[in-house]
């Protein structure tokens, strides 16, 4: 029998998709560019019950959609808890069910999320990314980032909705926990990690939300972004350039938020003329859930079904999500019509195409991944998530040295997350996400409290308990048992924070933004009252965003802050308290002082700093990149002070660090960019390079930083992306507010253009000192 060119694995990609859909029909087509909202049985025996009322569209039958092919499969997993064993059987049996019906036999791209691991029952709930960008460690990232992957391909999923790299504009919105940071070059490099980890495992990542969701005015979910033309090219677009050009990410989700009057899901200049003209994209762009339909019903761009899936198929959305509604029957009628051009069918059905050729799905001997046993959270997996959430953790303040805790002090735990295990989840994480609608199913793994992992780490200490209060509650009954127990410990650790939800079901999440930034419900009453006390207090802050703390600066023993740190994050953080771990996590968002005064990130122009025409000084309580440690390291022999090169040019600065305490840690140096006069106003500094150091007691090491003019490129009032000549300030810190050393450089020679060839991260080399 002769094996039709499309099936030959010996062939181009590209080529073997011409020939399947010069075989395809229109519907055989647009069936490749939906996907249909399944969950896999409890029972192993194929989809999830009810799979008929998860079509949007009430014409569309299942076994007819499939007759056709099917594009995706959504969230299998991710919809209702199932024994991962089971799950892994009912999905490969969906697959088989969807080859078999169609002509091809081409089977579905699985997607689940996995934005703080897979987002499975009984998987391996990892710190959040805000977590990552507070380690400053892309490699142990991009390590999660594989097992992340293994994980997903272990049970027959394709494709993983993450990351998220938005980069935080105000704080005060409820997806902060989501992001890595308030830095487009921390996003970037500890973004583009996790890309490269997930992707080497086999596994396609999706970069969202292209583009600028993170920027809506008032810090609302899905509010009209207000950045302008020069911020959204140097601050929000970097790290999605960096994680496509580096990390080989395969597939971009489009944004739910309109810039300027353009919902992103209907700019063909952001998902066409920029992602594929000029960046040189070649993967698949999906929809956020429900985004195409929102193009109708929420942003009014368009008045029919027609209409919608017109204006995002001609943007560049190859892929509707979650289920079939506008690229199914009424597409194929609107083709058919002429009110669609059938090439913009083609067009995404091959980009479909030619991604399931990678993966293999068109290869004949094909067969969907199956497993009698697995297991999501192996030992290696919480190993690998206890080393991410103690990088991560941040000790804020430690004034008089109260850490770590004497091994055989009295402890009063008082605070509404001490003693709940969901105190370490973020809002995507399974139990957070999911089991919310399933009550009384048990979380599938094991999450130690904070108040069990500090009586396991310090056994000869008396440790008591009150919660004091809730975490959103304005009940303050519970305040007097607290202020008692309080006074009789010699010190009082205060564990307040958020909890995870959606749609206002918690206080951080998606849907969860807030009017400022005081700590939630009347855990400041709370804490105050504790200080009030006379104890030394040490306030641990378990959230998803920063808090302004300004109202105890001076006034606490130690502040210890920690972004929902997964599964291990209660061993990780009591092991800070304890002393048994140094705390070396650094701030990827800044900590306000007040509540108010927002939205402010360190990435200020002159006119965003403090100054005597205005009453409201934004400085930050605590820096980004601010954090210390239970040693002491002095910086040495730094070398480039003065530097003069072209505009295409590059030269170096290194500094020797010494760990001059008693034990081991970690210091994290940092590089960042001062630019005294541009043709553009410019922030004051940001981040352009960093490198963690672990050292142990007595030892150092030397950082070099190879700076190349390309860093120093920002969007002129022309739209070009341009290096300019004139003075630079290399500034080598401890955090954005602590210089230690600064090197002088002259730009020399003519103004620069760049694109996509440019430099876009700083090379870091240790070498022996």
């Amino acid at each position: 029998m002769t094996t039709a060119p499309w099936r030959d694995p010996a062939l181009p990609a590209a080529a073997r998709v011409d020939d399947l859909l010069s075989r395809m029909t229109l519907e055989e087509k647009t069936a490749q560019l939906y996907g249909v909202w399944v969950g896999a049985a409890t029972d192993g025996d194929g989809v999830a019950p009810h799979q008929h009322d998860m079509i949007a569209d009430p014409a569309e039958d299942y076994d007819e959609l499939i007759a056709r092919g099917l594009g995706q499969l959504t969230r299998s997993f991710g919809t209702a808890p199932v024994e991962p064993g089971l799950g892994a059987r009912a999905l490969a049996q969906a697959q088989r069910q969807i080859a078999a019906a169609g002509r091809f036999g081409i089977p579905a791209v699985a997607h689940e999320e996995c934005l703080a691991g897979f987002t499975a029952w009984r998987a391996t709930a990892y710190p959040v990314p805000l977590a990552w960008g507070a380690a400053f460690d892309p490699p142990l990232v991009e390590e999660m980032g594989r097992a992340i992957g293994r994980d997903l391909r272990a049970v027959g999923v394709h494709q993983g909705l993450a990351p998220v790299l938005d980069v935080v504009r105000d704080p005060r919105w409820g997806r902060v926990e989501e992001t890595i940071g308030e830095d487009p070059y921390l996003v970037g490099t500890v973004g583009t990690a996790y890309v490269r980890g997930l992707e080497s495992a086999g596994v396609v990542a999706t970069l969202k939300h292209f583009a600028g969701y993170a920027s809506s005015a008032g810090a609302r979910n899905l509010a009209p972004v207000r950045a302008g033309t020069r911020e959204f090219a140097d601050v929000t677009l970097p790290p999605f350039e960096m994680a496509l050009r580096e990390g080989g990410a395969r597939s971009v989700m489009a944004a739910y938020t309109e810039r300027d009057g353009v919902p992103a899901s209907a700019d063909p200049e952001l998902l066409t003329r920029l992602l594929r003209e000029e960046w040189g994209f070649t993967g698949t762009v999906v929809a956020d859930y429900f985004g195409i339909g929102f193009l109708q019903t929420l942003h009014r761009v368009a008045g029919t079904d027609a209409q919608t899936a017109a204006l995002a198929l001609n943007a560049g959305i190859d892929v509707e999500l979650p289920t079939v509604k506008y690229y199914g029957s009424s597409l194929v009628a609107a083709v058919r019509a002429g009110e669609v051009a059938e090439e913009l069918v083609d067009r995404a059905a091959r980009r479909v195409l030619v991604q399931k050729c990678e993966l293999g799905l068109l290869d004949e001997d094909w067969r969907p991944e199956t497993s009698e046993s697995v297991d999501l959270d192996p030992t290696g997996n919480r190993v690998l998530a206890r080393r991410l959430a103690e990088e991560s953790v941040v000790l804020l303040d430690n004034p008089d040295a109260l850490l770590p805790l004497a091994p055989d002090t009295r402890v009063a735990v008082i605070g509404p997350r001490a003693a709940d295990a969901l105190a370490m989840l973020g809002c995507y994480s399974f139990p957070s996400h999911v089991l919310p609608h399933h009550p009384g199913v048990e979380t599938g793994i094991e999450i130690p409290t904070l108040l069990e992992s500090l009586r396991s780490e310090l056994p000869d200490a008396k440790v008591t308990f009150t919660e004091g209060c809730g975490v959103s509650d304005p009940d303050p009954s519970g305040f007097t048992e607290a202020i008692a127990r309080a006074a009789e410990a010699d010190v009082c650790v205060a564990v307040l924070g958020d909890r995870a939800g959606l749609f206002g079901r918690g206080t951080s999440g998606e849907g969860c933004d807030v009017a400022d930034l005081s700590l939630p419900g009347v855990q400041g009453e709370l804490l105050d009252a504790l200080v009030a006390t006379g104890v030394p207090v040490v306030l641990v802050l378990l959230t998803g965003r920063p808090y302004a703390l300004g109202r105890w600066h001076g006034r606490l023993g130690a502040v210890v802050q920690a972004f929902f740190p997964g599964e291990e994050g209660g061993p990780a953080v009591a092991g800070v308290l304890s002393g048994r771990v140094n705390p070396s996590g650094r701030l990827p968002v800044s900590v306000p002082r007040v509540p108010g005064g927002q939205p402010w990130t360190y990435l200020q122009p002159p006119l965003g700093l403090a100054g005597e025409v205005s009453s409201l000084d934004p400085t930050p309580l605590y820096a980004f990149g601010h954090g210390r440690a239970y040693t002491e390291f002095a910086w040495e022999d730094f070398t480039g002070a003065e530097a003069e090169i072209g505009t295409d040019g590059s030269c170096e600065a290194a500094v020797t660090v010494r760990n001059t305490g008693g034990r081991a840690g970690t210091e994290v140096v940092q590089l960042y960019l001062h630019d005294p006069v541009a043709s553009v106003t410019r922030p004051d500094v940001r981040l352009i390079g960093y490198r963690r150091l672990e050292l142990a007691a007595g030892d150092s090491a030397r950082v070099v930083f190879r700076f190349h003019a390309d860093l120093s490129a920002f969007t002129d009032r022309d739209g070009r992306r341009i290096v300019e000549p004139g003075e630079l300030e290399l500034r080598l810190a401890a955090s954005s507010a602590d210089v230690r050393e600064v090197a002088r450089v002259r730009l020399t020679g003519p103004v620069r253009e760049v694109g996509v060839e440019r430099r876009l991260h700083c090379d870091v080399e240790v070498v022996p000192a």
